[in-house]
C-alpha cells in the first residue's frame, strides 16, 4: 500500500477537466500507466479516486462477500454505483464524468485531499464544511477512534 499526502486545491473547467497538482501527479507516477477508478463516497458528499492497484485489493475483498445474502448484494451495488474507469491525459488533467460531478456538488474550485491510500476530490467549499469541526469534536474523535491503539513501541500510539 502506498500511502498518499497533502491536500492540493485547483479549478474544473466547464468540461469537468482538473490538472492534477505536480506534487500529487509524481506520488502517483507508479499508477499513471494502470489508470484509475473514480468513485462515490460512501459516508460523504465527494468523490474518492483508487489507484487501480487499490482498486484491485478493493475488489479482492468485495470478491469475499456471499451474493446470496442480500444485504452484501445491496451493498456491492451501492458501493459500485457510479463508478468509473479514468485516466490522466498527456496535460496531467483528470476528466470527471458529469454524473459524478453532480453527486459531488463540484462546480470550480476543488480539493484533492489525501486519505491514506487513496484521494478525495472535494467541492472546495464542501470540504471546508466537512473540516470544520462543527458537526463533531475532533478531540473526542480521536480518541474514541485511535485511543486504545498502541502496537508499536516507539510510545506515539
Amino acid at each position: 500500500m502506498n500511502t498518499i499526502v497533502g491536500t492540493y486545491e485547483c479549478k474544473v473547467d466547464a468540461k469537468g477537466r482538473l490538472l492534477m497538482p505536480a506534487p500529487l501527479k509524481k506520488q502517483l507516477a507508479t499508477s499513471l500507466q494502470n489508470g484509475f477508478v473514480l468513485k462515490r463516497s460512501v459516508f460523504q458528499t465527494c468523490l474518492e479516486l483508487y489507484p487501480m492497484e487499490e482498486w484491485d485489493l478493493m475488489m479482492q475483498k468485495i470478491n469475499k462477500l456471499n451474493r446470496f445474502v442480500k444485504k452484501n448484494n445491496d451493498f456491492i451495488r451501492r458501493f459500485t454505483a457510479g463508478v468509473k474507469i479514468v485516466e490522466i491525459d498527456a496535460l496531467g488533467r483528470l476528466l470527471i464524468p458529469k454524473d459524478l460531478m453532480t453527486f459531488s456538488g463540484i462546480s470550480k474550485d476543488v480539493v484533492f485531499s489525501s486519505a491514506v491510500n487513496i484521494v478525495e476530490i472535494w467541492d472546495k467549499e464542501l470540504y471546508e464544511k466537512s473540516i470544520s469541526g462543527e458537526d463533531m469534536d475532533f478531540a473526542d474523535l480521536a480518541e474514541e477512534v485511535m485511543g486504545n491503539i498502541n502496537d508499536d513501541d516507539n510510545g506515539i500510539s
